[in-house]
């Protein structure tokens, strides 16, 4: 199956590599077109997308911390069996983490860690102009680890990014349906109004609500894109 990746002789960063394939798989895995119970042979991954096994090899155990893969020694893995119900409980408690995450650093975080917020919301604006799902991937983790680390409580962060490691895949995936990408921004928007305002209370309430709408976005975007899908 023709990839269009590039190899790693053409120059493409290893590391950069094994990221792509961990998302191109993901987005497989989501929709059902790797199934439950599916083999992922290293071998056979690294010749469909033009990469040593090295690469491959970390996107798999990328794929298994967060629960999609379950890796076997020697022989790569299988994808995981993850039940959409599952998905959306998991959703649901990073859900209500994040919605706490948010009304403490309200009223916590320093006016440096502020700024830095904001800068990172107006840093986004182009990526969503530009329709690039893996660079507001990245800056969507960094916002919403940014509002962790600003409630000031350590174990609460630890937990909220260890959550939201076991969704990172499904996060990233749900950012492709429809005009999700600019309705996820706008949804930032109003989280950060909320901060302003000194409502941490408000604050929760949309961050609950921003959480729920991409796991709703996620359910579609498996729905129209898996096999047989509309």
């Amino acid at each position: 199956m023709a990839s269009g990746f590039e190899t790693e002789d053409d120059g493409d960063d290893r590391g950069l590599l094994s990221d792509r394939i961990r998302n191109a798989l993901t987005d497989e895995i989501a929709t059902g077109t790797l199934a439950a119970g599916a083999a992922l042979d290293e071998q056979q991954l690294a010749d469909r997308f033009g990469a040593s096994r090295t690469p491959v090899r970390e996107a798999l155990r990328q794929l298994a911390a967060g629960g999609l893969v379950e890796l076997r020694a020697r022989r790569g893995g299988v994808v995981a069996r993850m039940t959409p119900e599952r998905i959306m409980e998991m959703f649901e408690t990073v859900a209500e983490i994040e919605a706490v995450c948010v009304r403490l650093a309200t009223y916590r975080m320093t006016p440096l860690e502020r700024s830095h917020l904001i800068e990172l919301h107006d840093l986004s604006q182009p990526i969503v102009e530009a329709g690039n799902f893996d660079a507001y991937d990245s800056f969507n983790r960094q916002f919403h680890e940014a509002i962790y680390h600003a409630t000031h409580n350590g174990f609460l962060a630890e937990q909220a990014i260890a959550v939201r490691n076991r969704l990172n895949a499904f996060r990233r995936t749900q950012l492709r349906q429809g005009e999700r990408l600019r309705r996820s921004r706008d949804e930032h928007e109003a989280i950060m109004q909320a901060i302003a305002e000194g409502d941490g209370e408000m604050a929760s309430r949309r961050m609950r609500a921003h959480m729920l709408n991409a796991a709703t976005s996620l359910s579609r975007f498996i729905e129209t894109n898996k096999p047989g899908g509309v």
